[in-house]
């Protein structure tokens, strides 16, 4: 080995510790804290908590390709397959009152997504990043029929996982989508800062950790980075037993688009956007502007007087995907 090699494995080696040194430097450098709701500020729960949750079925398991077991409320029916994804923080019971309308008419599943809900195996937490799109897989494969068509539908960073899913490896399972004011990234237009009061990003964390990825270190991925602003009367009240208030980078990560994530946007299939006009967390008039520069497989809908939560529930909801899988 040549004198020139040594020097360069040397700087190679030096500039790996170097990184990993300021990597943990950051890491170590923030910590989850406690939250409280903003004044003025979160996401507005009120009509949810008065509305409380309609009769679901109780969920079945389903067998992913690593034996745990997803928990899934399923509305048998003709028509397409149609899959709920769930917000940051909820679970599938997000979507009673939606799956009871669409279902019937279509094949209706609702899942609880790794990491969440009742039985979450760790909350807050997955694998490795990406297991939430093969989970996704998973249950496409089991629940549907031959010839039977697709639909996703999700909400805020459901939609944001719906987006990363038709830019992943998986995304011709897909044939259409419905996003319900999508999470597209802290760094998308659509963003307003901490979305809203509803999070609180551990942002020195961030950084370290792809720091750390970026040279191959996945070892502390489990570590928390983002944290949300639960309302007190919904930790105190009948389901708060199954709200999730943090994440880890790995579940985060692979619970929005990528980073270059217009590029997640360009491979969705045919798309129907639906956001209020209320939103507290997203921008409702900027989405058309920032997704249709890489697609014109777009519809896009702004709900008047409808918030971030509320627009899953609104009567407009309902018929604008009735109208979207016709």
């Amino acid at each position: 080995m040549t004198d020139m090699v040594l020097t360069i494995l040397k700087f190679a080696v030096i500039s790996m510790l170097v990184t990993a040194g300021i990597a943990l430097g950051l890491i170590a450098s923030q910590s989850p804290r406690k939250l409280a709701v903003p004044a003025g500020g979160g996401l507005d729960f009120s009509a949810s908590l008065q509305r409380g949750v309609a009769v679901m079925p109780k969920p079945k398991s389903v067998a992913m390709r690593d034996g745990w077991h997803m928990p899934v409320r399923e509305y048998p029916g003709g028509g397409p397959l149609i899959l709920l994804i769930h917000g940051s923080g909820w679970n599938g019971l997000q979507f009673s009152s939606l799956a009871s309308v669409l279902g019937g008419e279509t094949h209706v599943l609702a899942p609880d997504l790794r990491g969440h809900g009742e039985t979450p195996e760790r909350r807050g937490d997955v694998d490795y990043i990406g297991q939430m799109e093969d989970d996704l897989a998973d249950l496409i494969a089991a629940r549907r029929k031959d010839g039977q068509k697709v639909v996703l539908i999700g909400h805020s960073s459901g939609g944001g996982l719906v987006t990363r899913f038709a830019g992943g490896p998986h995304g011709a399972l897909v044939d259409h989508a419905v996003l319900l004011a999508p999470f597209l990234g802290h760094k998308s237009p659509t963003t307003r800062q901490n979305a809203g009061g509803w999070t609180q990003v551990l942002l020195r964390r961030i950084i370290g950790l792809s720091m750390l990825n970026a040279v191959g270190i996945t070892a502390l991925n489990h570590l928390t980075i983002i944290q949300f602003a639960m309302p007190q009367p919904v930790i105190d009240g009948p389901y708060g037993h199954l709200a999730t208030t943090s994440y880890s980078y790995r579940l985060n990560t692979g619970f929005a688009p990528r980073g270059d994530y217009l590029g997640d946007v360009a491979a969705l299939p045919e798309f129907t956007l639906i956001v209020g006009s209320k939103d507290e967390a997203f921008y409702a008039d900027r989405y058309q502007e920032v997704m249709s520069a890489v697609t014109n497989k777009d519809s896009y809908h702004i709900v008047p007087g409808e918030g971030h939560l509320g627009i899953v529930d609104a009567g407009a909801t309902a018929t604008l995907i009735r109208e979207a899988i016709r």
